[in-house]
């Protein structure tokens, strides 16, 4: 039986509630405990300048002088206290949001960059990640403290201001309450599911446009060489279209709700005196005191009325919501059980391998079994679409459906080569270093291997190592790919894995890169289509589709293995 779907509240727990009982619950609680003693101080002084405002309009009134600058003088002492008060208060709630939104964005990218989810949440139909992290973090966080504190504002407000409306008039008290009990239901009924739907897919929305955009730029040169222009211009088309769509929807339903919002607070300012006009006129009640009684009624009212008010808030606030728990229960959710067993070892051992495509039944390789001894080589060929890439996912941990078990060194004993380097934007010294941190060898070691995958050039001029440049942009395909050989020899893996890594090298470069790994002793597996990289290579794994394979040493030798 399915469970049942989380309500509001209860997804708002589990993307809050960490904060308040991990690591930061001593100062998060007594920041709060501050911010509210701070709320409490500015909701007395707003209660003694309406008070201060009513005698000051009694004392015009009634044309008494002294008692008219005795209350300007009343008000100025308040006034030099309320003013450093609220501004403090707003000072101190941005400062406790922005260390709520660090810590909470931490939290976030701890998940997203643990056992590789940033790689396995693509799968799962979570869309934009990035946004929700980047954008929905830090709105969940500053619409949360302040829709907190101004819901404890209220209720302050609340019981200060009842009392001085009470004393002047229990029939307004009454009309108060059926007066905003009725705007809130009405409200809610009306406005409520449609706002927050719309609202969620307007994120949505603008998310997949901005994703759009930054394609183009991340993929410029490619698209200018096809001169992609056209088709760019439809995709982005249709996203702004969607977008632009749904917001037409949210304007309509905007103008609905501006039109509720607008009568319902403008007759409020017509009630106080409507119900206190008889009192007034009959000579019973002071004009200062009636103007007491409408700041009063303004200011529960407004506290009465906090879902009317800041509906539209709120609904982007829930929409928000919506999107930031399903990515924190992805990012909770214990990863996926694994088929394929995974050992540690001093060098590649795979048993009776089977691959299978995620999400699917179908088998990409079947019953693989063979071991790869320190400093051997294997290369994997095959037709396009066999399961080469699909396997070397599967060695490295990346796929783990299917069964067997793979056997390789340390996780840190293993590099990497794809065909399209990863390269940051940053220093040279950085992208040599990729994925450390902290360079292991200095500077001459550094230049030193520039000059074996020949790319000195690079660091000469100005920074030397420390220049700074685009290089995904600055360098040709050869060079991101000598730049990508020059990490692995900056490693120096006991197991290198090249997946097609030497695609956009001539074969001289190929072949002293080739030979440098194999003086190192370094144990090769690789995926390549070019005849020549097989002389590089002890055995070739030929994949024939269907799961079926062939393993062979050097083409001149007879075939070892078959998995026909």
């Amino acid at each position: 039986m399915a469970a049942a779907p989380a309500s509001a509240l209860q997804r708002f727990m589990t993307v809050a509630r960490p904060y308040w009982v991990g690591d930061r619950r001593g100062w998060a609680w007594c920041f709060l405990a501050g911010l509210i003693v701070l709320m409490l101080a500015d909701t007395q002084l707003a209660v003694l300048l309406n008070n201060q405002t009513g005698e000051l309009t009694s004392a015009l009134a009634a044309r008494d002088a002294p008692r008219f600058w005795s209350a300007v003088r009343a008000m100025l002492w308040v006034l030099a206290f309320a003013v450093p008060v609220f501004a403090t208060y707003y000072y101190a709630r941005d400062a406790y949001a922005n260390d709520w939104r660090r810590w909470l964005t931490q939290r976030f990218l701890d998940g997203y960059l643990r056992e590789r989810r940033y790689f396995h949440i693509a799968a799962e139909e979570i869309d934009n990640p990035d946004q929700r992290i980047a954008d929905d973090v830090n709105t969940f966080t500053g619409r949360s403290l302040h829709f907190l504190l101004i819901l404890l504002g209220s209720l302050m407000q609340l019981v200060a201001f009842s009392a001085v409306l009470w004393s002047l008039s229990h029939l307004l008290v009454g009309f108060l309450v059926a007066y905003a009990l009725t705007g809130t239901v009405l409200s809610l009924g009306l406005f409520g599911r449609p706002l927050i739907r719309l609202n969620h897919w307007q994120l949505k929305r603008e998310a997949d446009l901005r994703f759009r955009l930054m394609r183009v730029r991340e993929n410029a040169e490619s698209i200018a060489f096809y001169g992609g222009e056209q088709q760019e211009r439809h995709q982005l088309q249709q996203r702004l279209r969607a977008a632009l769509l749904n917001t037409r929807k949210l304007i309509r339903a905007q103008f609905a709700l501006n039109l509720f919002q607008r009568g319902f607070s403008q007759l409020s300012l017509l009630v106080p005196a409507v119900v206190l006009s008889a009192d007034v006129l009959g000579g019973r009640l002071e004009v200062g005191q009636a103007v007491q009684a409408a700041g009063a009624f303004a200011a529960v009212l407004g506290a009465v009325s906090l879902i009317i008010d800041n509906f539209e808030s709120l609904s982007r606030f829930v929409a928000g919501i919506d999107r930031l728990h399903v990515m924190a229960e992805a990012l909770q959710a214990a990863p996926p059980e694994a088929g394929i067993a995974r050992a540690q070892g001093r060098e590649l051992d795979i048993k009776d391998l089977t691959v299978q495509a995620p999400g699917s039944d179908r088998v990409l390789v079947e019953k693989l079994s063979l071991r790869v001894p320190e400093g051997g080589s294997l290369l994997i060929t095959g037709a396009s679409g066999c399961g080469k890439s699909s396997l070397l996912r599967a060695i490295a941990g990346l796929w783990t459906q299917g069964s067997g078990q793979v056997s390789h060194p340390p996780r840190e004993d293993v590099f990497f080569l794809p065909q399209r380097p990863y390269l940051q934007t940053g220093t040279l010294r950085s992208q040599l270093i990729y994925p450390s941190t902290q360079p292991a060898l200095d500077d001459e070691a550094l230049l030193k291997i520039l000059d074996e995958v020949q790319l000195r050039h690079l660091a000469e001029g100005e920074g030397g190592l420390d220049r700074t440049q685009d290089w995904e942009k600055l360098l040709s395909g050869g060079e991101q790919q000598r730049l990508a050989f020059a990490r692995l020899l900056v490693h120096a893996p006991r197991l290198a894995i090249l997946d097609e890594a030497t695609s956009a090298l001539d074969d001289a470069n190929q072949k002293r890169l080739y030979e440098r790994l194999r003086q190192r002793g370094t144990t090769l597996i690789s995926i390549a289509h070019r005849a020549a990289v097989a002389g590089f290579h002890r055995r070739v794994l030929k994949l024939k589709g269907g799961g079926r394979w062939t393993l062979v040493r050097t083409p001149r030798q007879d075939t070892e293995k078959t998995g026909d």
